[in-house]
Formats: C-alpha cells, sequence, structure tokens
C-alpha cells in the first residue's frame, strides 16, 4: 500500500527506532573504558609535543622584501603529486636571513629595470620531502603526470634524479624562483581535476603563470628545464639568463638541473636538515 498511510507507518516506525537508541542503556561490559590510573593516567595527561621552530635566523620572506611575489604551489593542489603537501601550513615564503637579504638586493636591481622577483617555494620541511618520497613509490598514483612529468616514466623518477630523500631546501638557504615583468599579470586560476597541458607546451597553451617564459613551467620533469638546454634559444634563453644572472650577483648558484632552482653560498647550515613547519608562528618574534 501507498500514501499517506504508509507514510505515517514509516514515520512512526523511524521515531519509534530513535527514541529506542535514545533510551537503550550500554550495558557494563560494553560502556566506554574508564580513565587511566596511576602511570597511564600521567602519560595522557602530558601535552603533546610541541612544534619545532626554526633557529633565530630563519625569517619570513615578507619581512624582508615584501615587493617579492609568492605563488607557494607546495600549499595547493596544483604541484606535480596533486595535493597539499605535509607540513605546508601557510602560503609563506620562510629562509635564511641571509638568504633572505640577498634575494631582496636581487629585487632591488629587478625593479629598477621594471621585474619582480616570484617565488614558488623557499624552505621545506623534510616531512614534506618524506611527502615526495612516499608519492614517487606509489606507481599507481598518476594524476598530475600529463602537467608535470608526461615523458618520464614514474618508475624513474629517483633514477633520474627528480626524488631525493634529502633536499638542499630543508637547509633554508635554497630558493624555487623565476621573474615577472611589471606591472605584474594575474596567475590563471588552478581548477584540481581540470585539463593539463604538458608542462614544456609553448607558454601560450600551458598553464597560464605570469612568470617571464622560460621554455618550460614551474617543476617540468624534463630535460628542457636544464638551465643551459640547447634547445632553449632567442626570448627564453634570454629570460633563463636574466634570472640567473640578477641572482648570481647576489650570490646565488644555480642547479644545471632546474632553471628555477638557486642556493645561496655559503650557507649558514650547510649539512642540517629542519623539520619545523611552513608557517608564520615558525618564524614568530625573529
Amino acid at each position: 500500500m501507498t500514501g499517506p498511510a504508509s507514510a505515517l507507518r514509516a514515520l512512526g516506525a523511524s521515531a519509534f527506532a530513535a527514541l529506542l537508541a535514545a533510551t537503550t542503556v550500554v550495558p557494563a561490559a560494553h560502556a566506554a573504558p574508564t580513565a587511566p590510573t596511576g602511570h597511564a593516567a600521567r602519560a595522557d595527561a602530558l601535552p603533546a609535543a610541541p612544534e619545532p621552530k626554526a633557529p633565530k635566523d630563519f625569517v619570513a620572506l615578507d619581512r624582508v622584501d615584501p615587493t617579492i611575489l609568492q605563488d607557494m604551489r607546495y600549499t595547493t593542489e596544483h604541484n606535480f603529486v596533486g595535493e597539499p603537501i605535509d607540513g605546508y601550513r601557510r602560503p609563506v615564503c620562510i629562509l635564511t636571513r641571509p638568504a633572505a637579504e640577498a634575494l631582496h638586493r636581487a629585487q632591488a636591481r629587478l625593479l629598477a629595470r621594471g621585474y619582480t622577483l616570484k617565488v614558488y617555494d623557499c624552505y621545506r620541511p623534510q616531512r614534506a620531502v618524506d611527502h615526495f618520497v612516499r608519492w614517487a613509490k606509489d606507481l599507481d598514483d598518476e594524476r598530475m603526470k600529463k602537467e608535470f612529468y608526461p615523458l618520464v616514466d614514474k618508475s624513474r623518477l629517483f633514477a633520474d634524479g627528480y626524488i631525493a630523500e634529502k633536499s638542499g631546501h630543508s637547509r633554508g638557504s635554497t630558493v624555487d624562483v623565476t621573474v615577472v615583468r611589471l606591472p605584474a599579470a594575474p596567475t590563471g586560476p588552478y581548477v584540481p581535476g581540470g585539463p593539463q597541458v604538458e608542462c614544456f607546451r609553448p607558454q601560450e597553451q600551458r598553464f597560464p603563470d605570469n612568470s617571464l617564459d622560460m621554455g618550460t613551467g614551474f617543476d617540468c620533469f624534463d630535460t628542457l628545464s636544464h638551465t643551459d638546454d640547447p634547445r632553449i634559444q632567442g626570448v627564453q634563453r634570454a629570460n633563463r639568463d636574466l634570472l640567473r644572472g640578477a641572482l648570481a650577483e647576489q650570490g646565488f648558484v644555480n642547479l644545471p638541473e632546474e632553471w628555477w632552482h638557486f642556493t645561496f653560498k655559503p650557507e649558514p647550515y650547510p649539512s642540517t636538515f629542519f623539520d619545523f613547519p611552513v608557517a608564520r608562528r615558525s618564524v614568530a618574534g625573529h
């Protein structure tokens, strides 16, 4: 039978079940465990260990130079993993103070020429590197392959040097950076799950970043990303040379395999890999 009568009976059955659940007494044998006593109680009462903080000579870049643009990709889904990366709590660039001040000097020279720096990544906690390693070992997860590593078999990421268990970024003086012409155009919106375009396609086809045309997008796992790849010529070569020259004047050394990757020398922490989170509280008061 259908109609109001059956609906009322269904409603009545539902209400009765809810009332029964609300008034049913849980037998003692199945009740929630009582609070621990003695040593166990003291252990449970201990507060969670506080997050590590950065040493005093680490700073938020915008406290040293607020004019440098920040496009912190690892706090978002728009990266080669396809999800926010462990340890990136806020989209803030953190660096050792010497590296931040060197970027400030490079920025001053570029501003006078009508350009600005833009950072994609700065200090990177070890837990983020561990996230990359776990992802690289999961050969079934290729959700971002078409954009970031279209020609690379994922099983080759370690052997080809794209992923490693340690990163210079974790020492605090390495930055992934590009150059933007002023006035800066907006970066296009990223739509998770939307169509992907290979990172080595012509600039007008790939993701609409506002960077100068460097020949590939950021984090492009391809030999075209090698700074001096001979196939990069003309305007793209001039743009890479502009970036490398501006940073080299201030003590930064480029990683030959990545046009965007630079390390300030001498590093304050050449052999220490930190794991404090990327968050303003990590450098509060510095």
